[in-house]
């Protein structure tokens, strides 16, 4: 989920919007308000609090449902789960769960043969061919369809009317594709003239061409780079590659009403997806051909704090599981609800979800997932969304409201992202989706420093993507020095003691097309109206007299449950 798809659909209608500033800290979302006036997450200020109550942290398992991990990174790899029942590379199922050398978690989009799936179509064309020849062009009576085909139909009907691409839209992706072709051929002359194949804008910016050709391309490159807001420490090669992954996918999406996407899961995976029963598909390259976004997160969780290298991670005391799920574009559900089940079968006490989308035909696998780690005391954390969008209006999936039980899951957190009023001119990121009812905190997520692909690489990232792992890796670090706490009840910590912003911080509501700028305030873009705090966090589950036996006599202070 990357902030620069919804850049660019938005036409780079938000040139003025973001200023990526230099002397922004590095790791600045661990700071502090009151002592570093950044509105970070006041992690020293929650250690210190830690060490001033001789609290000793326990290993907690976090699974990370990913594009995949680097799992030789110089900052990761003293911080990987590791199976204790699975003999690396022996080619034996030692633990019999089914799933063969599984050492660092699984690889949910791999074939027998060693291949992973690298891309996907998007969850809409998949439902709109599904359902296409039962569908179109008949005369539909709901009424006398049954429950299945009537669910079927309405999705189908979604999926159809949104396949109607405005002419708009085409233009957009011309403009789009004339700017990419610019930045291409900037990008040869800068490559020539540098002598070198990766650079960042901060790298041209201090370079000096001899030729015209050179300084054209210079002006040309960082113009562009600064309309798309692009962050300065961003790598060339990164931004060229998505931006090529984006039109070819949106080239696919306009083709796709009359053409099916190609199906690279059958060819790849070949597993019956339809059957549910079919589980142990896959293999184990939990790295994949694509690690980028799923490394980042887990630096963010987890990477080894103190180590003098890189960055710190949230938590001191975590080991990440690492269950590849996300391929380029939509996930899918049966994998999504298999991962999760691995997860808490192999003993994860919360699960990251940086990942989402606006269609889910199987929700019921995936439901009946999330329900399974409700009973198993497991915390499910999930990214909002970079679309800008009110989630109480439009829904993203996957989401805690359990439609086979009629209920909303008691486990499940959805992050918003916050940035700063000294790196953009808004405390809620402009890209973030928001909801006063289905987006319960905000954590920062606009220029997060963390591990990349390529064993001692970092780099900055913006997204929902980013704020999520901020959230789960303070999850972890209750759960490590509280241990008593259940899934629910750290949930609650998190919400009722995030940090209020002052009411003269500038808000404003996300929507990065939207020509006029609307103030508000994050009370109005979810439940707590708040950002996530760990140093709140530690005081409040600190204060909690919870024993390690409950009785049948339970207070209830606010929403936390308090056992005595």
């Amino acid at each position: 989920m990357r902030v620069l798809i919804v850049v660019i659909l938005s036409g780079f209608s938000f040139l003025s919007t973001t200023t990526a500033q230099s002397d922004v800290p590095k790791g600045w979302h661990l700071l502090d308000y009151q002592r570093d006036s950044f509105l970070g997450i006041s992690l020293n200020k929650a250690y210190q609090f830690l060490q001033s109550k001789n609290k000793i942290g326990q290993p907690v398992i976090v699974a990370v449902l990913d594009s995949g991990v680097d799992t030789t990174h110089e900052d990761l790899k003293k911080i990987l789960w590791r199976n204790p029942k699975e003999i690396p590379n022996n080619g034996i199922d030692d633990d019999k769960n089914g799933y063969i050398d599984d050492v660092y978690g699984w690889n949910f989009l791999g074939g027998k043969n060693g291949k992973s799936l690298k891309k996907a179509a998007d969850e809409r064309s998949r439902v709109y061919h599904r359902w296409k020849e039962q569908f179109l062009g008949k005369l539909i009576d709901t009424n006398q369809l049954n429950k299945g085909d009537k669910q079927a139909y309405k999705i189908w009907r979604k999926a159809a009317d949104e396949l109607n691409f405005s002419q708009e839209e085409q233009m957009d992706l011309l403009f789009i594709e004339v700017t990419a072709k610019a930045l291409h051929r900037h990008d040869k002359v800068l490559r020539q003239e540098l002598g070198i194949e990766e650079f960042t804008c901060e790298k041209i910016e201090s370079f000096e061409p001899i030729t015209k050709t050179g300084k054209d391309a210079k002006l040309g490159f960082l113009t562009v780079m600064k309309m798309m807001g692009i962050d300065p420490t961003e790598k060339n090669t990164n931004t060229l590659n998505e931006l090529d992954e984006y039109i070819e996918s949106k080239k696919t999406s306009f083709e796709s009403k009359e053409k099916a996407p190609y199906n690279y899961r059958q060819e790849i995976v070949g597993d019956d997806y339809f059957n549910f029963a079919d589980q142990f598909y896959g293999n184990n390259d939990v790295m994949g051909p694509g690690p980028m976004h799923g490394t980042h997160v887990t630096g963010i969780i987890g990477a080894q704090r103190n180590n003098g290298i890189g960055m710190d991670g949230v938590t001191d005391q975590v080991k990440i599981m690492t269950l590849r799920v996300v391929p380029d574009g939509d996930e899918y559900d049966k994998d999504i609800a298999l991962a999760i089940r691995y997860a808490v079968d192999n003993g994860a006490k919360i699960i990251n979800m940086s990942f989402g989308k606006s269609f889910s035909p199987e929700k019921r696998w995936v439901d009946s997932a999330v329900r399974y780690a409700e009973q198993k005391d497991v915390l499910l954390i999930h990214a909002s969304g970079n679309e800008s969008e009110d989630l109480d209006i439009k829904e993203n999936f996957p989401n805690p409201w359990l439609a086979q039980w009629q209920t909303k899951a008691t486990n499940y957190i959805t992050v918003g992202a916050s940035s700063d009023e000294r790196i953009d001119k808004s405390i809620a990121a402009d890209f973030s989706s928001y909801g006063k009812n289905n987006v319960d905190i905000f954590a920062p997520g606009v220029k997060i420093y963390s591990t990349f692909p390529g064993g001692n690489q970092y780099g900055n990232l913006k997204g929902t993507s980013m704020a999520t792992p901020v959230v789960t890796g303070l999850a972890a670090l209750l759960r490590s020095y509280y241990p008593i706490l259940t899934a629910v009840e750290v949930k609650n910590i998190i919400e009722q003691s995030a940090y209020i912003p002052n009411t003269t911080m500038d808000c404003i509501k996300p929507g990065i097309e939207s020509k006029t700028k609307q103030s508000t305030t994050l009370s109005m873009l979810c439940k707590t109206g708040g950002i996530a705090n760990a140093y709140n966090a530690v005081v409040m589950a600190s204060e909690l007299k919870i024993t390690t036996v409950p009785t049948k006599s339970e207070k209830m202070v606010g929403t936390i449950k308090i056992r005595k």
